[in-house]
């Protein structure tokens, strides 16, 4: 009995119109930026059409994306809510997959933006098995007083007891794939954000995603018992927004390009990893082709990170030793600088910058769970 299991930062998939940008140049597209645009009347009416016109092209190739992934379940972040992730389903991957995903579920949780965890899923696998959700459980009103997390790095950082650890959620799934029972955790952790007063910005956040592993692991031992998590059938999917590595990329286009892999000292994903708590299936793939996501600022800064994880249970992983994850990277833009050997033909119509799939690169892993 298998089951294809998947996560994709889907890359703001929304249903309204964001038109902070006209009050603060930092969330302005920088399409906008090159016009002086006299009233914010005047720029609503721009940022309508400029994100209408980019939009079909976008979730054609997002569709495409989770077509390649051809999952029976795939756990998505940054989605605005469920209706737009029915519209999406109806009017792209319908036409792709015909009726794939009728199973949707989604809790807003905590972020800013209205971005959230969702999860579609099929309502039975490819091998026919029934794929029944028995519960679901949001825990975005867990504080850090809750479960004892609160330090003073936190403290520095503004934070206080009764806020909330998630800043999305930590959205937790009884599911019984052919009368066969699997639980199911969907993050999507803090993200890194800039530097401050001449440190990173993944140092300075650092703390706030640690609670955030730390959370989710109290969670799952929560629930099966503590020292008895081994045996037990779960994954935790989403986009981590954290590295344990890296493959640092050297050059320009003009020059040409070097790679080097750079381990890093430390991660909030240790919380993890350190003591087998759980696999990232991932590391079966070759250090240099982990990756999920391109990040660069100018050529003085830019790498490949692995940033979207499907961590398993000891018990899953060891049933599983030898599936390899697939990384769909066809949806990725131009300027993604991909090491020698890895380059795929990209789908139709997309850009240098945009548009794209998607910044990220959906995860996906064929599972046996007998």
């Amino acid at each position: 009995m298998s089951l294809r299991l998947a996560t994709f930062n889907i890359e703001n998939l929304m249903a309204r119109f964001d038109f902070t940008g006209f009050r603060n140049q930092l969330k302005q597209d920088r399409v906008l930026q090159l016009f002086n645009v006299p009233t914010e009347a005047v720029y609503q009416q721009l940022e309508q059409a400029r994100v209408v016109a980019a939009t079909d092209d976008t979730r054609q190739m997002t569709a495409l994306a989770v077509a390649d992934a051809d999952a029976d379940i795939i756990c998505l972040q940054e989605v605005d809510n469920l209706a737009a992730l029915h519209a999406f389903e109806y009017g792209y991957l319908f036409r792709m997959m015909g009726n794939g995903y009728r199973q949707k579920y989604l809790v807003e949780g905590n972020d800013s933006r209205g971005i959230d965890v969702a999860v579609m899923m099929r309502e039975q696998t490819r091998d026919g098995q029934n794929i029944e959700l028995k519960e679901i459980t949001s825990h975005a009103m867990v504080t850090y007083g809750d479960f004892g997390l609160f330090t003073d790095e936190l403290a520095a950082l503004g934070y206080h007891p009764h806020d909330k650890i998630f800043k999305r959620d930590c959205l937790e799934l009884d599911l019984r794939i052919g009368g066969v029972p699997f639980t199911l955790y969907v993050v999507h952790l803090k993200s890194m954000g800039g530097p401050r007063e001449g440190v990173d910005g993944r140092h300075v956040t650092m703390p706030l995603r640690r609670a955030e592993t730390l959370a989710v692991r109290r969670i799952i031992e929560d629930r099966f018992g503590r020292g008895k998590t081994a045996t037990k059938n779960f994954a935790i999917c989403g986009d981590m927004n954290d590295y344990q590595e890296r493959v640092d990329v050297i050059g320009s286009r003009r020059s040409g390009y070097r790679f080097e892999y750079h381990k890093e000292q430390t991660s909030a994903l240790d919380v993890f990893s350190e003591d087998g708590f759980a696999e990232n299936v991932l590391r079966r793939r070759d250090e240099m082709e982990r990756w999920t996501l391109y990040h660069a600022r100018g050529p003085q800064e830019q790498w490949l990170c692995q940033l979207d994880y499907i961590w398993l249970s000891p018990a899953m992983a060891a049933r599983n030793a030898k599936a390899v994850p697939e990384i769909i990277r066809a949806g990725q833009p131009y300027r993604t600088v991909f090491p020698p050997g890895q380059e795929v033909e990209r789908y139709p119509r997309t850009g240098w910058d945009r548009p794209k799939a998607s910044d990220h690169c959906p995860v996906v892993i064929t599972l046996d769970l007998i």
